[in-house]
């Protein structure tokens, strides 16, 4: 297993927050807001205007209407943004039309964003399992990190004291680390790298632990160990479970995860998605790395 390159700081000059101006996406302002503080960023506030629906009979699209919803989304954008918190920092508009799965990667590659930050309704069951969910949409897309903010999320005053790593040995988990690792040594979190291991007979788990573990250690560079000493966590759980216990059992600040940009190459051992169950669980918010 080799070592991850020596660790350079996140550069976030350009934080990209989609909004439907509901209360979901507004919940994950004050937490762009923060990291553009530590980070110099500029937030970038969006908004897709979604498609007519497909009518049956084939009609011009009237002018007058056409402004007039373009004329409501700006309206909504500029309510949006009278947060106290921007008044601080550089802030920008950003509108369009189409579905986000379109709009969101268009302005991540037109606006050079470096990460996007979002807030989720998170329901689950049958149907949103198979549907996925806008949030969803965007995460399995972007070519940036994603901070996902999900419906259990309560912390009016975000500190990244604790961060919680679930790492996945069989993929490449370099990216995802070296996300992880450079936001501990910004804000000098404490680090917990987990690895789930579901369906393990207790009589090789200690030898199967024992593995682990020295796999997990031989992933950090000697240069992060002169600041950090992660915490190696192992659980014989599936790994959504194993995530949600650690976050909420050590009261974490932040989850950073890999994501596929398939859901079907995703954990295909699974019933359903992991980072979908995580997101709509979690504490804390999560911050998706697509691999």
């Amino acid at each position: 297993m080799p070592t991850l390159s020596p660790v350079s700081r996140l550069s976030l000059k350009n934080i990209l927050v989609p909004t439907d101006f509901s209360p979901a996406s507004r919940a994950a302002l004050p937490f762009a807001e923060c990291l553009a503080r530590t980070y110099g960023s500029t937030i970038l506030v969006a908004h897709a205007i979604a498609p007519e629906p497909h009518l049956p009979v084939v009609m011009d699209r009237i002018p007058e209407e056409e402004e007039a919803v373009w004329k409501d989304a700006c309206q909504r954008l500029n309510t949006f943004t009278r947060d106290p918190g921007l008044t601080a920092m550089p802030w920008k508009i950003l509108l369009d039309r189409g579905d986000v799965a379109n709009v969101i990667p268009e302005m991540i590659s037109q606006h050079a964003v470096d990460l996007v930050v979002l807030g989720t309704h998170g329901h689950r069951g049958v149907s949103k399992i198979i549907l996925g969910s806008e949030a969803e949409k965007i995460y399995r897309i972007a070519t940036c990190p994603v901070l996902v903010v999900g419906p259990k999320v309560r912390l009016p005053e975000w500190k990244l004291r604790q961060i919680l790593c679930p790492v996945d040995l069989v993929e490449d988990p370099g990216l995802v680390l070296h996300y992880a690792l450079s936001l501990a040594e910004e804000h000098q979190s404490e680090l917990i790298v987990l690895k789930a291991i579901p369906m393990v007979p207790w009589q090789y788990r200690e030898e199967t632990e024992e593995r682990a573990r020295r796999e997990l250690e031989s992933l950090i560079p000697e240069q992060a160990k002169d600041w950090c000493s992660p915490e190696y966590v192992i659980r014989w759980d599936n790994p959504a479970e194993s995530i949600l216990h650690e976050a909420r059992t050590r009261d974490v600040d932040l989850i950073v995860m890999s994501v596929h940009k398939s859901r079907a190459t995703a954990w295909a051992h699974l019933p359903w998605p992991v980072a979908s169950e995580v997101v709509s669980r979690a504490p804390c918010p999560v911050l998706t790395v697509r691999i």
